[in-house]
């Protein structure tokens, strides 16, 4: 007989369940619900998650299975396939966002080591995309003469703490740099950026709230240097260091000031802010 705790109640303990249940009665989570409560809801979406189960079915027969030992996992009550797909239906997504939110600021103080010493979080942007069946989401047209779709997941990691800080999810045709405009942006931290988010416009509004960039560069970006470094110590990995303007009509009303543009190739120019 098991007189231990299973291992995925003890993940669930690192859980505050007092704070999760003012977020659910914040948002109406568990009103006129007799037994299977937004708890449960994260509990058993939890386990399928880790268990690697691959559709609502899959989940619901995995916790029946388990009908015996559900109180002790932390389930409180085992999934039917009806009451899962309503309660994802019908409950309101900001609970369990709201609750991420909270987990990933606490797991972020806990991990908090300030490893490159720039008096400001060092965070990365990027997108990952996700393809969905196109018949059943109709609103996530990827390409329309081929017939796919999807969503994109726009993500903030924050480099130091090696956790994912921020989240937004958009249809799969809405470009990258689009989610520039989203971002919770933090004075006098810095933002790396891959080449998707050439928009020196929003790269200047980063600017105007004292945060820092650093942005993957184009080939045919008009910069015109005023001050170029170009001798190194070898091993370095720099070529060539630059500041000056962006010199097209265009882009120069976007971003007025001086920019620097540090190389480790002729192929791959950097664009940052002047520190």
């Amino acid at each position: 007989m098991n007189k231990g705790k299973y291992v995925f109640s003890r993940l669930l303990e690192f859980l505050d369940p007092f704070v999760f249940l003012r977020i659910s009665k914040k948002y109406g989570g568990d009103k006129y619900v007799k037994s299977f409560s937004c708890w449960n809801q994260l509990a058993v979406l939890m386990f399928g998650q880790l268990s690697n189960r691959e559709s609502l079915r899959d989940v619901a027969l995995a916790t029946q299975a388990l009908s015996g030992k559900a109180y002790h996992l932390g389930f409180g009550k085992y999934a039917t396939k009806s009451n899962l797909s309503k309660a994802n239906k019908n409950r309101d997504y900001r609970i369990f966002e709201e609750f991420a939110y909270y987990v990933i600021a606490d797991a972020r103080k806990c991990r908090a080591t300030d490893i490159f010493k720039l008096n400001g979080h060092v965070y990365a942007f990027d997108s990952t995309t996700i393809e969905l069946c196109l018949e059943t989401f109709k609103w996530a047209l990827l390409r329309k003469n081929q017939g796919k779709g999807g969503i994109k997941i726009h993500t903030l990691f924050d480099v130091e703490t090696s956790i994912p800080t921020f989240f937004h999810i958009t249809e799969a045709r809405v470009h990258d740099m689009n989610a520039m405009d989203v971002i919770p942006y933090e004075k006098s931290s810095f933002y790396i950026f891959d080449r998707g988010y050439n928009d020196f416009k929003r790269l200047y509004a980063l600017e105007s709230i004292g945060a820092y960039f650093v942005v993957r560069g184009k080939k045919n970006n008009d910069f015109k240097p005023m001050k170029w470094k170009r001798r190194f110590p070898s091993g370095s990995g720099i070529l060539s260091d630059a500041i000056g303007y962006m010199d097209g009509q265009l882009t120069m009303g976007k971003y007025p000031d001086k920019i620097r543009m540090p190389s480790e190739s002729k192929f791959t120019p950097q664009l940052l802010r002047i520190v």
